[in-house]
């Protein structure tokens, strides 16, 4: 049911943002639609998700009716502040948004639309369990708006998955594949690299398995052992051995090589896809500071330099919007400090960068010990842009350090 929310000021009832806020019409926006639902509970997994067992007073087939009334409270919210702007991207997680009906996540989807409208060409991605797919569920989802799904495959290694507690069959990711494909879709494989018991011959395996479905998109992620997780006890018990580092950043470096070799750019740490136009604008957007509505039990929102968040049991998202108050938890408004710092650990993870102009103080005098370290792009600090090379992207926490001490 992941961690503890952030602390911050108390929101109001009314959803309102702070006096004086004015979004800039000219900013993108995007907006996130959190489904938070799950057959069974992950043992790696420390998200806002919630099974049958656990959702005590929440129910799952009138979510969709529920959210629409955020939607609502948004565009009423965003309205006083400025001009409503299209959604440049709608992305659905989880959880596992394929749980609900395609219809359910198409009617969100309209809501969005109407309270916002949809910019041309907007990015509307699904992510999805490959057991939850079939043909007939994406043909609905992409005539609903759907352009793009994210299939969470995380290995293809039996042994893997067990130690992961992922139920789904390994066979169904290239059905899922076959079915996006056929609905003309994009598609993007998310796979977990380091689960305790994983050998890097399993993850050559998981890697040959995935390129050989010939992706649009491929993130890989660092198995991250997260506190209250199952698998975090298991470790602490000695069940299983903790996940080794060092294997880590060979498997990293395994997968950065293979997928260049097939024809995939990184563009950010964990993201390689084949060329620019099948990046994710959404989460790019996220790691570029722009303005987003999170609609849903703990989702976060960012708009024009105000973060709130949303209570996080579906129960009480429910009865807070039922009774026609905003789900808002608390907020924060960062100083300018806060802002520059985070905007260093954002922008230094992504291909393009960050320009040397914004980083400040000893910050930007660590920028020529970096490129010394190899950790940095020599040619593009010239050009005025710090780039990660491969080892910088392997020590990234570091650089960000370097950057902002």
């Amino acid at each position: 049911m992941g961690g503890p929310l952030p602390l911050g000021e108390p929101a109001p009832p009314d959803g309102a943002l702070p006096v004086g806020t004015s979004a800039d019409p000219a900013a993108d926006f995007g907006a996130y639609l959190h489904v938070p639902f799950c057959r069974v509970r992950c043992g790696y997994c420390d998200f806002n998700t919630y099974t049958s067992d656990e959702l005590r007073g929440a129910r799952q087939d009138k979510y969709a009716d529920t959210l629409l009334r955020e939607v609502e409270l948004a565009r009423r919210v965003l309205g006083d502040v400025g001009p409503l702007r299209p959604a440049q991207t709608v992305f659905f997680g989880g959880g596992t948004p394929t749980l609900l009906p395609p219809g359910d996540l198409g009617r969100m989807l309209d809501g969005v639309r109407s309270a916002f409208g949809l910019a041309a060409g907007a990015e509307v991605t699904v992510e999805a369990n490959p057991d939850t797919v079939t043909d007939a569920s994406v043909s609905e989802l992409a005539a609903s708006g759907v352009t793009r799904l994210s299939i969470g495959m995380q290995s293809a290694v039996p042994h893997v998955l067990a130690v992961l507690d992922r139920t789904h069959d390994p066979a169904n990711v290239a059905t899922a594949v076959r079915a996006a494909r056929a609905a003309g879709l994009d598609v993007s494989l998310d796979l977990i690299y380091g689960a305790p018991g994983e050998s890097l011959d399993d993850w050559r395996a998981s890697l040959d398995t995935a390129l050989a479905l010939e992706p649009d998109h491929v993130s890989a992620y660092a198995l991250i052992v997260e506190d209250g997780t199952k698998l975090a006890r298991q470790i602490r018990r000695g069940e299983v051995p903790e996940p080794d580092e060092d294997l880590e950043a060979d498997m990293y470096e395994l997968a950065d090589a293979a997928l260049a070799a097939a024809g995939y750019d990184w563009y950010e740490v964990s993201n390689w896809a084949r060329g620019p136009g099948h990046r994710s604008r959404h989460n790019l957007a996220y790691w570029r500071g722009a303005d987003w509505w999170g609609f849903g039990p703990g989702a976060h929102s960012h708009v024009a330099g105000t973060r709130w968040w949303n209570v996080k049991h579906p129960a009480a998202y429910a009865q807070r919007l039922a009774a026609g108050e905003s789900p808002a938890a608390g907020r924060e408004r960062p100083d300018a400090a806060a802002r520059a710092l985070e905007n260093v650990l954002l922008r230094s993870r992504i291909r393009e960068g960050i320009p040397v102009s914004e980083v400040q103080g000893e910050g930007r005098r660590a920028v020529a010990s970096l490129i010394a370290d190899g950790l940095v792009e020599g040619a593009e600090a010239v050009r005025g842009r710090i780039v990660l090379t491969l080892k910088g992207r392997l020590l990234a926490d570091a650089v960000v350090r370097a950057l902002t001490e």
